[in-house]
């Protein structure tokens, strides 16, 4: 079986998560710049990597969601956003407005939070969801661990757990929003199916594939000096034991959703070896045959290069827009044409609202 390449490609395609940054430039931006200092991406850019390298191949795509990167106001990044992709359409008529949705950020634990989503909704009529990173299995030990540095804002805080923060969560629905879950699988199983499951007609998109972590181990051996690529391919059951009972547990929720994205935080350096890529085939495919092809969605997380925006950093190898569509056909071999349709593009049309 080959690991590379595929017969059939969708004629169309949805990425319902990607960035645009520029910390060089934006004040709004001061939080994401002690993480990424000086980086810009912008549209044209995405242009470059994704949308041209996609249709040379004869895949077209019909809309992407920018999703938030921790700004400082989810206001100013999302009107940032729409006056670049303006004026891009602007400067060549022949380039779509190809932001078609936008999940914002929100503190949903701030007291002035339903003020803040009356004021998202009233910037873009392409308002779709919120997200608010909450990946905390303690406090941020500088990557060492699940959790995340956006989770410094409330700095070892899972923020599942707060009331406030739920009390936010409660109000999306008013505004018909949808909300983002980036969390690690332990939170899963312990706070977030039992929250959502309180509000089950609110759309909920769990982001990575629930980020199990680093399920081989590290992409390079460090230990011994030598940089080379770590031998292993034993997965790490006690990560994924948790993760299948977290994510089990949300798929019995009929309103969750889930991203088939940024898999080299599952597997740093997958794309290396083929009993790598086996691995997440098979975690990739565990995910939907859990949630059914009906309510998960591929996305190409793009943000800087291919190598960050599939690994989180963990890893300085990383697909291209085509080679990572090449692996998603690889792991839908033997699905219908229908579900294949669903997961490239039908999915994220129905979550995000997609026209």
């Amino acid at each position: 079986m080959s690991t590379s390449s595929s017969s059939y490609y969708p004629s169309e395609v949805v990425d319902p998560h990607h960035h645009f940054i520029d910390t060089t430039n934006n004040s709004f931006q001061s939080f994401l710049s002690k993480f990424l200092p000086n980086v810009t991406y912008l549209p044209k850019d995405y242009t470059r990597d994704i949308i041209e390298p996609l249709a040379k191949v004869g895949v077209k795509m019909i809309g992407t969601v920018h999703v938030e990167a921790m700004p400082d106001s989810g206001v100013e990044e999302v009107t940032w956003v729409e006056q670049m992709m303006t004026n891009s359409c602007l400067d060549d008529d022949q380039q779509p407005h190809y932001v078609k949705g936008y999940v914002a950020s929100a503190n949903l634990t701030e007291d002035t939070i339903d003020q803040q989503l009356q004021q998202l909704v009233g910037t873009t009529t392409k308002l779709r969801g919120i997200r608010w990173i909450v990946d905390c299995v303690g406090k941020f030990e500088n990557g060492t661990t699940a959790t995340h540095p956006a989770t410094t804002r409330h700095d070892g805080i899972d923020l599942l757990k707060s009331p406030k923060f739920e009390r936010g969560l409660a109000l999306l629905e008013k505004y018909n929003l949808s909300f983002d879950l980036q969390c690690a699988p332990v939170q899963l199983v312990e706070t977030a199916a039992a929250l959502f499951a309180k509000y089950p007609t609110l759309k909920v998109c769990i982001d990575h594939l629930g980020k199990p972590r680093t399920i081989l181990g590290n992409d390079v051996l460090d230990d011994d000096g030598s940089g080379s690529v770590n031998p292993n391919v034993t997965v790490d059951e006690t990560e994924l034991k948790v993760w299948r009972e977290g994510m089990t547990a949300m798929a019995k929720l009929p309103n969750v959703y889930v991203k088939i994205s940024m898999l080299g935080y599952t597997c740093p350096g997958w794309i290396r070896t083929k009993e790598r890529q086996e691995v997440v085939k098979s975690l990739v495919r565990e995910t939907i045959d859990l949630f059914g092809a009906n309510r998960c969605m591929v996305a190409w997380n793009w943000h800087m290069s291919g190598a960050v925006s599939d690994s989180d950093g963990m890893s300085d190898v990383g697909p291209d827009a085509v080679e990572l569509l090449d692996k998603f056909c690889w792991f839908f071999e033997g699905y219908s044409k229908e579900d294949k349709d669903r997961l490239f593009a039908g999915n994220a049309k129905e979550f995000y609202r997609i026209e």
